[in-house]
C-alpha cells in the first residue's frame, strides 16, 4: 500500500511538471497578416526589408535582380522559409534559387526543401523552400551553426536566357517557425544576438540621431540564456531515481524483526 501511494505521487508530479514543458515544445503561432505586410524587397544585405515570422511579404522586380528580406530567429526555433515567384506569360527555362544567411552573413545549409528549382518554358510560377537547422544558443567560433539573431533571405535567378533578362516578376516570401524546445538546448549562450546592420532612430531633443542596431535587437524578447525545459526533465529524472531507490529499499529489506518474546519462567 505504501508503494502504491509513492508511485501515485510520483506520477502526479510527473504530469504536473511535464505539462508546461509539453506546452513549450508546441509550434508557436506566427504573426498574422494585418494588411501591413511589406510590399517591396531590398537589393542588398544592408537594405533588406524586415519581416516578422508568420508574415507574408511581397515584392515586384525584374529577372536578374537580387531580392533581400530579413527576419529574427531565436534559440530553440527551426525557421522555414518559403518563396513563390510568379513569372511572365512568355519566357524560357529559368532556374531560381533561395539562399538564407545568418547575422554574420554566413550561408546556412537547408535541412531539406527545394532550395533551387527550374521553371520550364511557359510555367506560371515556381515555388522554393528551405528548412533551416534549429537555432542554437551557443557554438564554437569555427562552427557554422545557426545562432540567434537576424537572418537574411536572398531570392534570385541563377540561370536564364538573355531574352528573359529584365522581364518583370513578382515574389512572395513567408517565414514560419517551430519551437523545438529543450531537445536543442546547449550549455552556453551568446551575450548578444547576432544583429548586424545600422538603423537610425529619432534622436535627442537637440535633433541629433543615434545609430543603433536593427530593430530586431530589442532588449527583451530573446530567450537565449541558461533556462530551457531540459531542466524540467532533469528534475523529473532525479525525482524518479530517488523514488525508485526508496521503492527498492522497501521491497528488499524483508519482513520486520519479530517482537521479543519474554522467556519462559
Amino acid at each position: 500500500m505504501r508503494i502504491t501511494r509513492v508511485l501515485g505521487a510520483a506520477l502526479l508530479a510527473l504530469g504536473l511538471a511535464a505539462g508546461p514543458a509539453a506546452a513549450d515544445s508546441s509550434p508557436s503561432p506566427g504573426a498574422s497578416d494585418d494588411g501591413k505586410a511589406p510590399t517591396r524587397a531590398g537589393t542588398s544585405f544592408r537594405t533588406a526589408t524586415e519581416i516578422e515570422q508568420g508574415q507574408r511579404a511581397t515584392a515586384s522586380g525584374s529577372a536578374g535582380d537580387y531580392l533581400y528580406w530579413s527576419f529574427p530567429a531565436d534559440t530553440g526555433r527551426r525557421p522555414t522559409v518559403r518563396a513563390t515567384v510568379k513569372l511572365p506569360g512568355t519566357h524560357g527555362p529559368q532556374a531560381w534559387q533561395l539562399d538564407v544567411y545568418d547575422g554574420l552573413r554566413r550561408r546556412q545549409a537547408c535541412q531539406y526543401g527545394a532550395q533551387t528549382r527550374t521553371a520550364a518554358q511557359g510555367t506560371g510560377s515556381v515555388e522554393l523552400a528551405c528548412v533551416l537547422r534549429t537555432v542554437r544558443g551557443w557554438s564554437e567560433p569555427w562552427a557554422n551553426d545557426p545562432l540567434p539573431g537576424t537572418y537574411y533571405v536572398r531570392l534570385t535567378v541563377v540561370d536564364l536566357g538573355a531574352s528573359d533578362l529584365g522581364q518583370p516578376v513578382s515574389a512572395e516570401v513567408r517565414v514560419d517557425t517551430k519551437d523545438i524546445g529543450g531537445a536543442a538546448a546547449v550549455d552556453g549562450s551568446l551575450g548578444k544576438p547576432l544583429v548586424p546592420g545600422i538603423a537610425v532612430e529619432a534622436g535627442d531633443e537637440d535633433g541629433s540621431k543615434a545609430a543603433v542596431l536593427s530593430s530586431f535587437g530589442s532588449d527583451d524578447g530573446w530567450s537565449s540564456g541558461w533556462w530551457s525545459d531540459r531542466w524540467v526533465w532533469t528534475a523529473i529524472g532525479g525525482m524518479l531515481a530517488a523514488l525508485a531507490g526508496v521503492g527498492g529499499y522497501v521491497l528488499t529489506r524483508g519482513p520486520g524483526r519479530p517482537s521479543r518474546v519474554p522467556p519462559n519462567v
